[in-house]
């Protein structure tokens, strides 16, 4: 069980009891103000005992809470949304959604990994896993971009890449690196958001940009918390201490140079306003895409390369 939905169930309880007051007042003509204003006080008392401070590991929870904001939502609120489809190779992997956007009347190439919202989608978007198709297809939009002169776009929220058997037969660690490089060598600016789980190269091959940024409650990682515990302790419950240790939260990030901006969301997480939350990314987007636009092309390259470059380097 998500460690943050079991914790939101008493603030659901008292949500709905306040609710239900509010409804009640209105038809009768009791005065109620004191007890909900006092309800409400107790509400936000809860929530900032809850989530005020979180730890790593809540962090993960929340990253991969059910009804949090997904790739396909910072799509459709973008001014407009054309999908394009396929690697012209072997299919379409639906982890993978891209195509042509308009952001605040910009023409860019949006890209996002999807995990799907219900069990039928979750099956269709393989949880979110890209195959080696789907980074191919990622590859042909970089390709595509540069050649159209259109900005990148990326939303990250991956698990990690597909580890099944036909897509080792497909070739998906060269998918990967391949997909590394097209960014790394595209002749356009490029934002790249961690919107939830950053998990591993499957994320970081959308990643490679000249702005990262990070939702406050997203995580990224070399690996998943489960993983890293069953391959350093050989024990997948202890993946509560491996995510302390693996500092994949956003203000560890920040801290070593990983991402360059942490985009805030509200208290309780990006769920409790999905709406605001994809708005502020999508603001915070145009405006990087604003700043970069100014920098020569060249320039921008030789960034890009040092910004990837220091990564790990001692201080």
């Amino acid at each position: 069980m998500n460690v943050i939905v079991e914790r939101e169930k008493g603030l659901l309880e008292l949500e709905q009891r306040i609710a239900a007051l509010k409804s009640q007042a209105a038809q009768q003509p009791v005065d109620m103000s004191a007890v909900i204003r006092e309800l409400e006080a107790k509400y936000a008392e809860i929530q900032r005992e809850v989530f005020g401070r979180m730890s790593a590991w809540q962090r993960v929870n929340m990253a991969r809470h059910p009804k949090r904001p997904l790739g396909s939502d910072y799509l459709a609120a973008l001014d407009r949304f054309d999908e394009l489809h396929g690697d012209r190779h072997f299919r379409d992997d639906h982890a993978i959604v891209g195509g042509f956007a308009k952001l605040r009347g910009r023409r860019i190439m949006a890209i996002a990994q999807d995990k799907g919202r219900d069990t039928k989608e979750k099956v269709f978007r393989n949880f979110g896993m890209p195959s080696p198709e789907g980074y191919r297809k990622v590859i042909r939009l970089v390709d595509l971009a540069a050649h159209l002169g259109l900005p990148l776009v990326t939303f990250v929220d991956t698990s990690g890449a597909d580890p099944g058997i036909g897509s080792e037969e497909r070739a998906q660690a060269e998918a990967i690196a391949q997909s590394l490089y097209h960014f790394a060598e595209a002749r356009v600016p490029i934002v790249a958001c961690i919107i939830g789980e950053g998990g591993s190269g499957g994320a970081l091959a959308l990643a490679i940009a000249d702005r990262v940024m990070m939702l406050e409650h997203a995580v990224y990682s070399v690996a998943s918390p489960e993983g890293a515990a069953a391959i350093l302790w050989g024990d997948a419950a202890r993946a509560e201490e491996a995510a302390g240790r693996l500092r994949l939260t956003s203000d560890d990030l920040l801290e070593f140079g990983i991402i360059d901006e942490i985009v805030p969301e509200p208290l309780g997480g990006a769920h409790r306003d999905a709406g605001g939350t994809v708005i502020r990314v999508l603001d915070a987007v145009d405006a990087a895409l604003g700043n970069l636009g100014k920098v020569p092309l060249d320039t921008l390259l030789d960034r890009r390369f040092a910004k990837f470059r220091r990564i790990g380097a001692p201080v």
